[in-house]
């Protein structure tokens, strides 16, 4: 544990920040040589670094393993033994030389690739995105109108009465009063007449 704490200081330190540093200075100075040493270094060190994820996992347990690291980044920077540009020109750029062409076509294909199926998952994507607002839309509407088909035409009169204000005057007069007043008249008349009758005889 202790290992792995130091050797990642010192990589993320005199691997990384230093070189940074003398990488910005180089450009500020415009130094030609300066430059192409750090730009050595830095292809160098994405190398190590992707190497470096996959070791970590496999062959952490090798005894000695952090320390082999510590002392390799200390042989890449140092300026005796200029390890990342011997590795460089000894091996990287012969590589890189050669299979230029094939890098470029693979990188090219993969570009077109990744953005076709950009473009055809976002298409994808949009299409889902629209039926499910659709379905949505329409479940809420069929939910409205059965809603609405749940009352009965009591339910509207009841909820319609109950919002209405009551009346403050007295009920009109029905047709059965009319018809009583009128007939009160006939009656007295009649017991009139009987009496009058009764009388004379």
């Amino acid at each position: 544990m202790v290992s792995w704490i130091i050797s990642r200081l010192v990589v993320l330190i005199f691997g990384t920040l230093y070189p940074a540093y003398y990488s910005y200075k180089a450009v500020k100075s415009k130094d030609i040589k300066e430059y192409v040493k750090w730009m050595m270094y830095w292809i160098i060190f994405a190398l190590f670094t992707t190497a470096e994820t996959f070791t970590d996992i496999f062959l952490c347990w090798f005894p000695f393993y952090y320390e082999l690291k510590i002392a390799f980044v200390a042989w890449l920077l140092s300026p005796y033994t200029k390890g990342s540009s011997l590795l460089y020109r000894k091996f990287v750029h012969p590589t890189l030389s050669s299979k230029e062409k094939e890098i470029d076509d693979c990188l090219v294909q993969a570009k077109d690739r990744s953005y076709d199926a950009l473009v055809h998952f976002g298409k994808r994507g949009l299409n889902v995105a629209a039926t499910a607002a659709v379905m949505a839309a329409s479940k809420g509407q069929g939910a409205l109108s059965e809603r609405l088909r749940s009352f009965s035409m009591q339910d509207l009169t009841t909820i319609r009465g109950d919002g209405a204000p009551a009346p403050s005057g007295p009920p009109p007069p029905g047709p059965g009063r009319a018809g009583g007043k009128h007939g009160q008249p006939k009656m007295s008349r009649s017991a009139s007449e009987s009496a009058s009758s009764s009388g004379t005889a």
